[in-house]
């Protein structure tokens, strides 16, 4: 650490973040079509980056940066149970982060930060530098940046246009329209982005671009050979490759504002992965008996879907509900915890164990097995706080998604009832790391994205708090 200190006294740490980069992508596919990147790839070490549990973009990003777990954190994806009543929810905005993230330590210790669309920053909270908020920001006619004056500059720099936090509508079938936002979102926020790095100071840099993840949703089945709706030859197939270059390009506009010595990491909060179906969790355990009605929802087919929260829930005669999103989260009505609860405290571990065996046993279409992961949360977590799902589950080991809506005829779907989306997370994001002092170009074991906050701690030689949970990544330094 002190050697660190003494080769270079004033660091500057730079993190490109890609939501939902793919490192097979990046890696390999296209390695040679993304000079910035592999340029980065030969000066330093890279591999895959494992996510949280779940692999999905809150809380992996908090996780990433603040190196604790979703339980410690106390958020389990965007929307969360406010208390144990059975529709009271709340979204994790960036008041639900009780711990300090990474420039927190950073300003509290004299560094300059700039930090650039990192999900989970609004509200806005003060920081010691710059700060633009991200995608789950309601509207930049709110206060999106820190300091307020900040918004005003970004009109100057992009000459009157609204900036944009993320793409109005991706979940489109207009996909022409998809691109068109998905540019211009990265025009506007890399044209931002070279004016901080050219006028304001700092010594920690972080962005994060959410076009990947968009591209990736909105038209992964178009790139994917082996993605169940994929044509061959169509429109849009490089649509995806073309998006990646043009990113490197972007990427390359910072690099080359940075100097020589600058420490960069490039990380991805998971991976992508196509989506085969979608598993109606609430219709599974209704056909179950897990599950039941006070009356009948109208309709049948995906012209006609029923929210869960419009159907009316027996709840005396109720013993288990779920939600829907790239993995299910299931929620058990215990007596005592919920207030019409059904399953006795004292079998809650042998139901919650049968449930889950249950739960990998729904098999595909066909009958086969299509490798359904059940994770308890007070297994996976150091601490639990607030209120976690009972039980998180990855169908088909997130191929297939969790659809929480009624009216789709059976337990498979083939069409999103939030919109178009043609793919799913992988637990597998990417990392590329480049400690000047310490070329390699060399290709390394997974790392988890804990371990990527105690990295950015060490490169400036500041100590690691005790209480984080990952480490620097060996090879670093």
């Amino acid at each position: 650490m002190f050697k660190f200190l003494r080769r270079r006294k004033q660091p500057k740490v730079m993190v490109i973040g890609l939501d939902c980069g793919a490192p097979e992508l990046v890696f390999d596919t296209w390695r040679d079509q993304l000079p910035n990147l592999r340029g980065l790839m030969e000066r330093g070490i890279y591999g895959n980056l494992m996510s949280s549990t779940p692999a999905i973009t809150v809380p992996a990003w908090s996780s990433m940066l603040s190196s604790k777990d979703p339980g410690v954190l106390g958020f389990y994806g965007f929307r969360n149970r406010a208390d144990y009543s059975y529709d009271k929810m709340g979204i994790a905005i960036s008041t639900a982060v009780k711990e300090k993230r990474v420039w927190d330590i950073l300003g509290e210790a004299g560094k300059h930060v700039i930090v650039v669309g990192v999900p989970q920053t609004y509200p806005i909270r003060p920081v010691n530098g710059c700060l633009i908020s991200s995608f789950l920001t309601p509207s930049v006619e709110r206060q999106y940046t820190h300091p307020n004056e900040l918004r005003y500059e970004i009109d100057r720099v992009l000459e009157g246009e609204e900036y944009d936090v993320d793409v109005r509508q991706f979940r489109t079938e207009d996909k022409d329209y998809l691109l068109q936002q998905i540019y211009a979102m990265n025009e506007k926020q890399f044209k931002v982005m070279r004016y901080l790095l050219d006028n304001k100071p700092w010594d920690f840099f972080m962005f994060v671009d959410m076009g990947v993840d968009r591209i990736h949703h909105g038209m992964w089945k178009y790139h994917d050979t082996t993605h169940p709706n994929h044509e061959p030859g169509n429109k849009y197939q490089h649509a995806i490759r073309d998006y990646y270059i043009h990113l490197d390009r972007q990427i390359g506009t910072l690099l080359e504002r940075v100097p020589k010595d600058t420490f960069i990491l490039v990380v991805s909060d998971h991976g992508v992965k196509a989506m085969h179906g979608g598993m109606c969790v609430n219709e599974w355990l209704r056909r179950e008996g897990y599950l039941t009605l006070a009356e009948e929802p109208e309709g049948k087919g995906d012209a006609a879907l029923i929210r869960f929260g419009d159907v009316k829930v027996d709840w005396a005669k109720t013993q288990v509900w779920g939600s829907g999103g790239y993995y299910a989260r299931i929620f058990l009505n215990v007596e005592g915890r919920e207030p019409q609860g059904t399953i006795p405290a004292a079998q809650y571990e042998r139901f919650r164990d049968e449930l889950a065996e249950a739960l990998c046993s729904i098999p595909a279409p066909d009958g086969s097995d299509i490798g359904t992961r059940v994770f308890k949360p007070q297994e996976i977590y150091r601490e639990v706080r607030n209120i976690p799902p009972d039980l998180i589950v990855y169908f088909g080991d997130l191929s297939w998604r969790s659809v929480g809506s009624f009216g789709h005829g059976g337990i498979y779907t083939f069409e999103n009832d939030t919109g178009p989306d043609d793919a799913n997370h992988a637990e597998n994001g990417m990392f590329i790391l480049v400690d000047p002092a310490d070329s390699r170009g060399q290709r390394v074991a997974a790392r988890q994205l804990m371990d990527v906050a105690p990295t950015i701690l060490d490169a400036f030689g500041l100590p690691i708090p005790p209480d984080m949970q990952g480490g620097k990544m060996q090879g670093a330094g």
